[in-house]
């Protein structure tokens, strides 16, 4: 595969293409917005990891650019404090991100279930997960071999956590993309109910959650499983 870094500290922007130097993939090193439009462009990257902050702009711009014509697999690199670039790069299709400072081996990590990803045609839309099978494609969801009824906002919510479980999602986050028509004007109850009323169809002790777990002063995360698929 063809990887595009870019990043404009050349010390990690090297950093990574050598952390990967025995993946058998090609590196297109780029340090500026400009560059990477070009290279894009040119049509040779399969997968991108994108630096948020350039010195010549966002890389939000590179990420809308990509999303224009394609759907290859996006990594945003982000500040980590600024919780703002999870957000909004998600909103613009990322499909996943690492937080600055980070360590190599677990960016190595996400870029390969990534390419597993590409490799299978797209983004995994069915899952089996301890007693559930989750089948987001289809809208058919089960818990110990017996359908369960979710609403909308429950799918949504769901498939957000299952498809970055591990990661601890924001409560500002998920109502940003559950509500986004004016989500501003959302009681922060609204996700509070949602939640209840999906962990009471996936969980077995309310007290003790298994899948959905409450990140105490941050949000929630949804526990990667051996089974999972």
């Amino acid at each position: 595969m063809n990887l595009m870094i870019v990043e404009d500290d050349i010390a990690l922007n090297h950093g990574i293409a050598l952390a990967f130097s025995n993946s058998g993939d090609n590196f297109i090193s780029c340090y500026t917005v400009r560059e990477a439009k070009k290279k894009f462009r040119e049509g040779q990257v399969d997968l991108a990891i994108l630096d948020v902050n350039l010195g010549d702009g966002s890389g939000y711009d590179v990420l809308k650019e990509i999303r224009s014509t394609s759907n290859i697999p996006v990594l945003l690199l982000t500040a980590n404090d600024m919780e703002i670039d999870q957000v909004t790069g998600l909103s613009l299709g990322a499909d996943d991100y690492v937080t600055k400072p980070f360590s190599l081996a677990v960016l190595r990590a996400r870029i390969d279930a990534l390419k597993r990803r590409y490799r299978a045609g797209g983004k995994t839309e069915r899952y089996e997960i301890g007693d559930l099978i989750l089948d987001f494609e289809k809208m058919i969801f089960y818990k110990k071999n017996r359908e369960l009824t979710l609403s909308r906002n429950e799918q949504k919510l769901l498939r957000l956590l299952v498809s970055n479980r591990g990661q601890t999602l924001t409560r500002e986050l998920l109502i940003d993309r559950l509500w986004t028509q004016g989500a501003e004007f959302v009681d922060e109850n609204a996700l509070s109910v949602t939640m209840n009323r999906l962990r009471r169809k996936l969980e077995d002790d309310m007290k003790n959650p298994r899948y959905i777990q409450t990140v105490y002063g941050q949000g929630y995360v949804f526990l990667r499983e051996r089974q999972d698929v």
